[in-house]
């Protein structure tokens, strides 16, 4: 197994993995994203977020998707793991854990204070890794979002 920074040529499968976890978190019908927005905010001109290729051999076994963050607490910046996914043949074999340590190495080679993501409370499977990596929950804390009609009201 290895992990390796995703490329262009890489954006129809990480469309598919998007479309493969949103189905496992039972998000399909809100994914609207597509191999175009991905190319442009993943590799155009002004990139907003990276993102990771887990390979078996030469095959893609899954992804983390991040973007940074800044923590005015803590006075540095962070990263915040947007997506993290597996397939299913492919989980409880350690490539959840490879994807995380590379991140976390990139976080703190970028001086970071912080690595964040969200994770549904249904998500046990999930839940139990995150917490042998040493993960808390932030359960005093409550995630806000607007969206398209909101923003455009506000």
């Amino acid at each position: 197994m290895s992990v390796r920074p995703a490329e262009k040529r890489d954006v129809g499968i990480i469309m598919r993995f998007i479309k493969e976890l949103a189905e496992y978190e039972g998000l399909a019908h809100e994914v609207v994203a597509d191999e175009i927005s991905l190319e442009r905010f993943l590799f155009g001109e002004r990139p907003v977020a990276e993102a990771l290729i887990a390979e078996f051999e030469t095959t893609p076994i899954g992804f983390a998707l991040y973007f940074p963050t800044f923590s005015t607490f803590v006075g540095r910046p962070g990263l915040y793991l947007e997506d993290l996914y597996v397939r299913p043949n492919m989980r409880g074999k350690g490539v959840g854990t490879l994807l995380l340590q590379h991140v976390a190495r990139l976080a703190r080679e970028r001086g970071c204070g912080r690595l964040e993501w969200s994770v549904l409370d249904w998500n046990e499977p999930a839940i139990r890794f995150y917490e042998t990596l040493g993960a808390r929950a932030m359960d005093d804390w409550t995630v806000y979002r607007l969206t398209e009609d909101h923003l455009s009201k506000l």
